[in-house]
């Protein structure tokens, strides 16, 4: 409750003072001529004015208001490490005792984490404004933060904070710890798949000042979870190492450092770069046994893709066919078989043999070439006619001791749709191919098929009575890709609606040529919104859960679900950022949270250097807390312009402010008052003037 007395002009004041002013002008004559009732007709004056004034007596209810104090915890990944997060709760619980002694101060406790997709580091002024986002300045008494002092959004002056009252800092860590750190200087975007690429990087170590000792670091690189180069970096030095790409598409690039004496942490000994790999130039191999429809089908297929440079032959012209014939009147060469098939077979990233059969044109010794080629690691793909029923087969050549499909010597005719078989929905080749969801699938017909027995592979496509149409193997290091039907062309035309004969052709030359996403064992994995997103593709019926590695080092199992044949999914929340691995059945695979380097651990040594430039401008201290609790410093309140820092104390700012909830009041000068004491000391002035 608080009483006041405040005036309320029944006039404006202007006014009043016009009124006043003649009169005080008269007074001030009569005064200097000693008129006797000069004094009273003063009073008479200001008994007028005081009641044209109006004062009021004005009594308030109050209520006392308290000051805002935010505890910001810092409960970054980096606060993860060591006695980090015992000492962290240790302080925050001394700081809160040492508030609760305090009258009249609000105590807010807001508690900062990494967001997975943040690439700022750790935001501890960002979750400070939105704590105080419905605060009026006026009663913010300041804030205390709780951290190792890695804060990444410090403001360069105090007027960004939007309040006027000290920031404190609590120190959790120790002064002068070692850590070793790996820092990519240099690396790769993309490059050619097998060709060497270059990066660049630096091994820093605290107790080496961050400069060249002559101490050397065993760094370790692994491309997608395998074992690529190892090589020796010394300390404070930038080192170069070359490995060469393995695949298309994204390269996941690991470089560890091992870990140093006396070591804070190793979670920061790691880097990881993506480099995306390219295929330069895909040479082709196309040979053709005789032209016929489906030949132009497989030449627009392969020169509609600018990445693939296509050597094409029809064989039309035995090389033993000598008929004098002048050169230059020749239309037809001579198949340039030593330099294809000896010299530069394994130059060819696929071999396709389109309707071939044996002519007298490939010895048996370039068949053995092919054969060497597949099983070192090479592809081959056999598209075939009526002549791989017949005794001019490819299959009677050493051909057969990869070829999967065995021809009987009969060819089967009439219209037919092709199907996927159970294998080819798990197999990624054919799965979910366009038109493959219904019975029958929703394409043309085909009207011919080699008859043939299987001897290993996969039949991923067969006829409705079971006859396979496309099978699937591997050889050793290589892979073979039969397609014992002519009329996939049909398709290429449109007849009776076609089919997707380009897409099923294209995974087929994919998969020969070892993509990864077209694999039948293959695990893959990734992070968007703070999930874990992990893909698991097999042959198999059923898997076991994946096991995951988070980037703190803790393990957990993650239960995968088919969601497709052959295509099992599982997920987990990803808390942390950096790099997470992921294993499952004899297969790996990594997947990055947030930046791949992130900014939270580019240094994880406590300092107070960041937070020292505004705790300096506010006023505020900086105490290094992780030693024990007892070294949190006692609270006081201050009031403005007084410090708010000493040796063992820390100061909030007392505001002072209050609500009001009611308004009572009652005027001093009341008419009947006002004309008595007018009248009276009227009275008075004549009764002295007339003495």
């Amino acid at each position: 409750m608080s009483w006041n007395i405040v005036f309320e002009p029944i006039l404006p004041l202007v006014l009043i003072l016009v009124l006043a002013v003649p009169g005080i002008a008269i007074l001030a004559y009569s005064l200097y001529r000693r008129a006797r009732g000069a004094p009273w007709r003063v009073a008479v004056l200001g008994v007028l004015v005081l009641a044209l004034a109006n004062p009021t007596i004005r009594q308030e209810d109050r209520e006392t208001v308290p000051d805002v104090a935010v505890l910001v915890v810092d409960r970054s990944q980096s606060q993860d490490i060591g006695m980090r997060p015992e000492e962290t709760s240790a302080a925050l619980a001394k700081v809160r005792e040492n508030l609760a002694r305090e009258d009249g101060i609000e105590t807010r406790v807001v508690t900062a984490r990494n967001d997975p997709g943040n690439e700022e580091g750790t935001a501890l002024f960002s979750a400070l404004a939105q704590a105080l986002s419905d605060v009026p300045r006026e009663r913010i008494a300041g804030a205390i933060f709780i951290t190792d002092g890695e804060v990444h959004d410090v403001p360069k002056e105090a007027a960004a904070l939007g309040f006027d009252a000290p920031v404190h800092a609590l120190i959790i860590g120790r002064k002068g710890e070692k850590d070793r750190r790996l820092h990519i200087i240099e690396a790769p975007r993309f490059g050619i798949v097998g060709e060497p690429v270059k990066l660049s990087f630096r091994v820093d170590e605290t107790s080496a000042g961050d400069k060249p000792t002559g101490e050397n670091a065993i760094v370790t690189l692994t491309v997608d979870g395998v074992v690529a180069a190892t090589t020796m970096a010394a300390i404070g030095e930038t080192a170069t190492a070359t490995l060469a790409l393995q695949h298309a598409g994204p390269n996941v690039i690991e470089i560890d450092v091992e870990k140093g004496p006396d070591e804070l942490t190793t979670i920061n000994n790691r880097a990881v770069v993506t480099a995306n790999g390219i295929r330069d130039r895909l040479r082709v191999l196309l040979v053709s046994g005789e032209p016929h429809p489906g030949e132009r089908t497989w030449r627009n297929l392969l020169k509609s893709d600018p990445s693939v440079d296509l050597v094409h032959f029809t064989i039309l012209r035995p090389p033993e066919k000598h008929d004098g014939t002048p050169i230059d009147e020749l239309s037809l060469i001579t198949f340039p078989t030593s330099e294809l098939f000896d010299e530069k077979l394994d130059q060819f990233d696929l071999i396709i043999f389109d309707r071939y059969k044996r002519r007298a044109v490939l010895p048996l010794a370039y068949f053995l070439n092919i054969v060497d080629y597949v099983e070192n690691g090479g592809a081959l793909l056999a598209a075939a006619g009526p002549a791989f029923a017949s005794p001019f087969s490819i299959y009677r050549t050493p051909l057969a001791a990869i070829l999967p499909a065995l021809p009987t010597g009969e060819i089967s005719t009439g219209g037919y749709r092709p199907r996927v078989t159970e294998t080819g929905k798990r197999h990624p080749v054919t799965a979910d191919l366009p038109g493959a969801e219904t019975s029958p699938p929703e394409w043309g017909r085909w009207f011919r098929t080699v008859d043939t027995e299987i001897d290993g592979g996969d039949v991923v496509m067969d006829t409705p009575d079971g006859k396979p149409l496309v099978v699937l193997k591997r050889a050793r290091k290589g892979r073979v890709a039969q397609l014992l039907s002519d009329q996939v062309w049909l398709w290429s035309r449109g007849y009776e609606g076609g089919g997707p004969q380009a897409e099923l052709l294209r995974r087929l030359a994919h998969w020969l040529m070892k993509e990864p996403d077209l694999e039948e064992e293959n695990l893959s994995a990734s992070v968007q919104g703070g999930t874990l997103s992990i893909r698991r593709r097999t042959m198999a019926e059923e898997t076991p859960p994946a096991s995951v590695t988070t980037p703190s080092g803790k393990t957990r199992e993650v239960p995968l679900e088919e969601v497709t044949p052959g295509r099992f999914e599982g997920a987990a929340p990803a808390e942390e950022l950096g790099l997470y691995r992921i294993e499952q059945g004899g297969l790996s695979a990594v997947a990055a949270a947030g930046p791949l380097n992130p900014r939270e651990f580019a240094d994880v040594r406590a300092t107070g250097k960041l937070m020292q430039p505004i705790t300096d401008a506010t006023g505020g201290g900086i105490w290094w807390a992780g030693e024990k609790a007892g070294d949190v410093p006692a609270i006081r309140s201050v009031r403005n312009g007084q410090d708010a820092a000493g040796a063992n104390w820390m100061g909030l700012r007392r505001n002072e402010q209050y609500l009001v909830h009611a308004v009572h009041q009652a005027p001093l000068m009341t008419g009947p008052l006002a004309l008595l004491l007018i009248l009276g000391t009227l009275a008075l002035a004549w009764w002295r003037e007339g003495r």
